[in-house]
C-alpha cells in the first residue's frame, strides 16, 4: 500500500482484565495519548466495568470517543439463553447510558468474538437496535508477553495491508497496549491515516 490517505478505526473493548500485566491507570494513559494526538477512537464497553469505573467511562465520552455496547456480564452470545440475551444486552445498555450519557445504540461487539458470524445473534441484536462490528486486524494485545513495540508494528503492518477502513481489535487494559498507542499512532499517521470511529465507516466487518 502506498502513503495515500486511508482511513483506520481503531476499536477498543473496554472490560473487566483477566490476564496479568494490568497497569493501574492504563486506560487514562491511552485516553490521554489519544486526545494528545487529535485521535478519535471506538470503544466498546462492558457494563460491568462501566458500573466499576464510571469516571473513566465518562471521560471516554467526554474526549469524543464512540461508544459502543460490549455486553453486561462479557459472556458468549450465543451460550445465552434469549431471555438472557436480551437481559444482558439492555443492562448493558442501562449501564453505559448511565456512566456516559451516551447511548450505545446501534453500535455493539460481541465478547470474544463469539456469535458475529450466526444470524440468530445477528437478528436478536437487530431486533434490540444494534449491529455487531467484528474487526480486520487482530494483534493479540491482550497476551502478556506481547511487547508495544510488536503490538505497535503489527497494527501498523496489519492496517497497510488490509487498506482504507481497517477496523483494528484493542484492549484498554493490557500493558503492552498502552506502551503500543503512541509509537501506533504516529506511526499510521506518517503513513497517512486518518483515525474514525466506526460510525465515520461505510463497510463494517
Amino acid at each position: 500500500m502506498s502513503d495515500a490517505p486511508f482511513r483506520v478505526a481503531l476499536t477498543f473493548d473496554a472490560e473487566h482484565p483477566d490476564r496479568p500485566w494490568c497497569p493501574p491507570g492504563n486506560v487514562d494513559r491511552i485516553l490521554e495519548t489519544l486526545r494528545e494526538a487529535g485521535a478519535r477512537a471506538t470503544f466498546f464497553v462492558q457494563g460491568r466495568w462501566a458500573e466499576s469505573q464510571p469516571a473513566v467511562a465518562s471521560r471516554i465520552a467526554r474526549d469524543g470517543h464512540l461508544v459502543g455496547n460490549h455486553s453486561f456480564y462479557h459472556a458468549r452470545m450465543p451460550l445465552l439463553s434469549a431471555d438472557g440475551f436480551e437481559i444482558d444486552v439492555r443492562d448493558a445498555e442501562r449501564a453505559i447510558t448511565e456512566a456516559t450519557g451516551c447511548d450505545p445504540r446501534p453500535w455493539f461487539r460481541c465478547p470474544f468474538g463469539a456469535g458475529h458470524d450466526d444470524p440468530s445473534i445477528v437478528e436478536r441484536l437487530g431486533s434490540l437496535g444494534y449491529r455487531n462490528v467484528f474487526w480486520h486486524v487482530m494483534v493479540e494485545d491482550y497476551e502478556a508477553h506481547r511487547t508495544g513495540a510488536a503490538i505497535a508494528a503489527d497494527t501498523i503492518e496489519g492496517v497497510r495491508t488490509y487498506g482504507d477502513g481497517a477496523v483494528v481489535l484493542l484492549h484498554t487494559w493490557p500493558g503492552g497496549t498502552g506502551d503500543a498507542i503512541a509509537p501506533m499512532v504516529e506511526g499510521l499517521r506518517a503513513a497517512g491515516a486518518t483515525f474514525v470511529g466506526v460510525d465515520e465507516l461505510e463497510d463494517l466487518p
